[in-house]
């Protein structure tokens, strides 16, 4: 009888023992109606290439499974969520909703005050575009929440480092275009139905210049005395029409790095142009041939655009006090 209840015992363990914890699986679920109602997105740090550790940022429609956009950077990045932002946009519309991770959030909040820039505070940036688009976010730290996302991930893992590897792709830049041009529709094709099937709840893509003052990085700043702006540790200065705009020291301003690079400067209702303050002036008068050089000349959008210090000093509040991002 004893070696009865031991062999039972031994069974019993043995079916507990298959059971795992919610958190360790990625149970499947329903997939919504309507393409484009819901986007999970997702940053996967990995050694996907050139034996280094690099973050791929991913999104995915949860209808149909179709990859919308991908990015690799070096970190899970602002930057990697604008460019699969900036794919979605040109290249479906602008969704209903994203369904994202808020472990950044709590990555931002975690770091030094004095480290604590503009570009690491991924969801209150993220999440004032997502506003400005008029799409929602929805963010949840439960790895299974996001379980279709999480699957991709493995997917890609399974397979996408073997292509690096067999193309011999040991950079970031050959990384992101092979994993446009090639991998993303290869994956599509292979895995996600097709979209064109679907009815679709994606608006109509924004303009090319509506899109890259929306993916912008805001920084609230000061004019300092000599009426300059330091940004990055470099000094700047605001020009409307090649014409130099001076401001009273301490004026509070909003530092506007669009998505292509652009830095303009949001201060009292009017947005200006930026111009890199020199330590030393570029030619000399009395020694150097002086030599025309072209800028790149910036478009000022009008401010109607919503770049107010006042709305985005609210953003910032309910973002970091209420955790409400869009």
């Amino acid at each position: 009888m004893k070696e009865v209840k031991l062999r039972m015992n031994e069974q019993i363990n043995h079916i507990v023992n298959h059971e795992i914890a919610l958190e360790a699986s990625h149970p499947m679920g329903e997939k919504t109606k309507y393409f484009g109602e819901v986007i999970e997105q997702d940053g996967s740090i990995h050694m996907w290439f050139g034996g280094v550790k690099t973050c791929l940022h991913l999104a995915i429609d949860k209808a149909t499974s179709t990859i919308v956009g991908a990015w690799f950077d070096y970190q899970e990045t602002l930057n990697g969520y604008y460019h699969v932002l900036y794919q979605i946009l040109t290249n479906y519309g602008i969704p209903y909703k994203f369904f994202t991770d808020n472990r950044t959030v709590f990555n931002y909040m975690s770091l030094n005050p004095d480290k604590r820039t503009s570009d690491k505070d991924v969801l209150t940036q993220y999440g004032y575009a997502c506003k400005q688009l008029g799409i929602g976010l929805v963010t949840s730290s439960v790895s299974q929440a996001k379980g279709l996302i999480e699957r991709t991930n493995g997917t890609f893992q399974g397979r996408l480092i073997n292509e690096l590897k067999l193309h011999g792709i040991t950079t970031i830049e050959e990384a992101n275009k092979y994993l446009i041009d090639f991998f993303v529709p290869y994956f599509n094709q292979r895995f996600a139905l097709d979209y064109k099937k679907f009815k679709s709840v994606f608006e109509t893509s924004p303009s090319k210049e509506k899109i890259n003052y929306t993916l912008a990085i805001l920084t609230p700043r000061k004019i300092d005395n000599g009426n300059y702006i330091k940004y990055q540790n470099k000094y700047y200065q605001p020009y409307l029409n090649d014409a130099l705009k001076c401001f009273t020291p301490k004026t509070e301003c909003l530092v506007i790095k669009a998505f292509n690079g652009d830095l303009l400067v949001s201060v009292d209702e009017q947005i200006l142009e930026l111009k890199e303050l020199s330590r030393n002036e570029r030619f000399s008068k009395e020694f150097d041939e002086i030599v025309e050089v072209k800028e790149h000349k910036k478009h000022l959008p009008p401010m109607s655009h919503p770049w107010k210090l006042a709305t985005f000093k609210k953003q910032l509040q309910k973002a970091h006090t209420d955790h409400v991002y869009a």
